[in-house]
């Protein structure tokens, strides 16, 4: 017979349901009942086929919504994330937060995929991510603000990422990069933006002519330039 204690540490009754809906929900996913971008059954529905009350059905579909796996919208109702990208994101800076990720381990992490993911791109990069890249590079020659700055340099990275041809790297990779650029912004006010520029047009350069070698070395200079720049202005962890 279980003690006393063992009552104590099982967690609430409204804990472990909304755990067993989370399930339920994933299994939905998994079976294909329910597609990215695709709208949920009525509230009403979906508590009937779980066996739960809608109070309960409600709390873990707030959960999932928090962690962005799907989205509510009044008088419409609840969809499914189209991607895991806004799933990442927070997980991702708690991560980065709580175990107190230096910039140095986040870079290193960057010079020991991203390189490659480069030379990927000159080998498979199609006619739109070659047009993107040029896009961004044009954006980051035109802008104004520190802002629009730090976008075209995630712009023309994501461009890289997607052109690789590897999904999991492209998600994890460019909010790996959006966190890690965020929380640096203010090294670029005083940085000149000749630097960046002229690492993006050779890496560009290197995927247009499918050079892969050449696309993966100039990439693994681009971030091993902006950790040294790091060191210099004091700012590693």
């Amino acid at each position: 017979m279980a003690s006393s204690l063992d009552v104590r540490r099982k967690p609430p009754a409204d804990t472990r349901v909304t755990a067993k809906l989370i399930s339920s929900i994933k299994q939905m996913i998994s079976s294909g009942a329910i597609i990215p971008g695709a709208k949920f059954p009525p509230e009403r529905e979906l508590a009937k086929e779980f066996g739960v009350n809608r109070a309960s059905l409600r709390q873990a579909l707030k959960v999932l919504e928090i962690m962005g796996v799907l989205s509510q919208r009044v008088g419409d109702g609840t969809y499914l994330s189209a991607s895991a990208e806004s799933i990442l994101k927070e997980p991702i800076d708690f991560l980065i937060l709580l175990d107190d990720l230096s910039h140095h381990e986040l870079l290193e992490t960057r010079m020991i995929v991203e390189p490659e993911l480069a030379a990927r791109a000159a080998e498979r990069a199609t006619a739109e991510d070659l047009i993107g890249l040029r896009r961004a590079i044009v954006a980051l020659e035109n802008c104004r603000t520190n802002q629009e700055r730090l976008e075209a340099d995630l712009a023309f990275h994501e461009c890289v990422f997607r052109a690789s041809g590897n999904r999991i790297c492209h998600l994890l990779f460019k909010v790996i990069h959006r966190s890690v650029l965020t929380s640096m912004a203010q090294l670029s006010t005083r940085v000149a933006l000749d630097r960046p520029l002229t690492f993006h047009k050779r890496i560009y350069v290197a995927i247009q002519q499918r050079n892969a070698e050449d696309a993966r070395r100039q990439m693994l200079a681009h971030i091993t330039d902006t950790r040294d720049l790091l060191a210099t202005t004091g700012k590693s962890s």
